[in-house]
């Protein structure tokens, strides 16, 4: 469990809270997901890789640092889109790129539909964005697509995590951060996060 990485923030642990209340409506919902993704955003970053810079102040010199990787954005679609914006607020030069997957209802198997990524990685660092990591077939799916592109190092960025997700991704990928807000208790019969907060791509668009 080293590389799970459950953020302690009070303003992640209220703003959770929020998110997963039945009656927070769809426009509030995608607003607490924005700002959750930018506060996870930032604790998912600590190890990034700087050089010395120094720039001139209105009073003299000052040395500094600058980020050295370049970082790649991967939304799993469709509930990983609401995480983007938040992300991007931290980070405004990243790459964008979507991986389209659907949930087979009936094997809970990952199904990829949609697929834009170069021909090479022209990053260092990707961040897998979902929601939510329940059975992790999705996510371990695109941790596969990744490595098999050839990036160098992949972390996963999510708001609540089940323990089966945890285990599936860490056993699939021991080297892949998980970077989330919570961990719940179990999954259901139907592969949902209990307690959870539903299903994220519903209560973001509205559908």
């Amino acid at each position: 469990m080293s590389q799970v990485h459950v953020s302690t923030h009070p303003l992640v642990k209220h703003k959770l809270t929020l998110l997963r209340d039945v009656s927070t409506d769809h426009r509030s919902f995608r607003e607490l997901v924005r700002e959750l993704a930018l506060l996870l955003c930032y604790e998912a970053t600590m190890d990034l890789k700087l050089v010395s810079k120094s720039v001139t102040t209105p009073m003299g010199e000052a040395h500094g640092y600058r980020t050295e990787d370049t970082i790649g954005l991967v939304p799993i679609l469709r509930a990983g889109l609401g995480l983007v914006d938040g992300v991007m607020e931290l980070l405004p030069s990243v790459q964008v790129w979507h991986i389209g997957l659907y949930r087979d209802e009936r094997t809970l198997r990952p199904v990829e539909y949609y697929n834009k990524l170069p021909t090479a990685p022209t990053v260092q660092i990707c961040l897998v964005l979902d929601p939510m990591l329940a059975t992790g077939g999705s996510a371990v799916a695109t941790v596969d697509i990744l490595k098999r592109w050839g990036v160098e190092r992949i972390k996963f960025l999510g708001l609540i995590a089940a323990p089966e997700g945890i285990e599936r991704l860490s056993k699939a990928h021991p080297n892949v951060p998980i970077h989330v807000a919570a961990v719940d208790d179990h999954l259901n019969d139907i592969g949902f996060i209990v307690p959870g907060l539903g299903d994220a791509g519903d209560r973001q668009f509205g559908t």
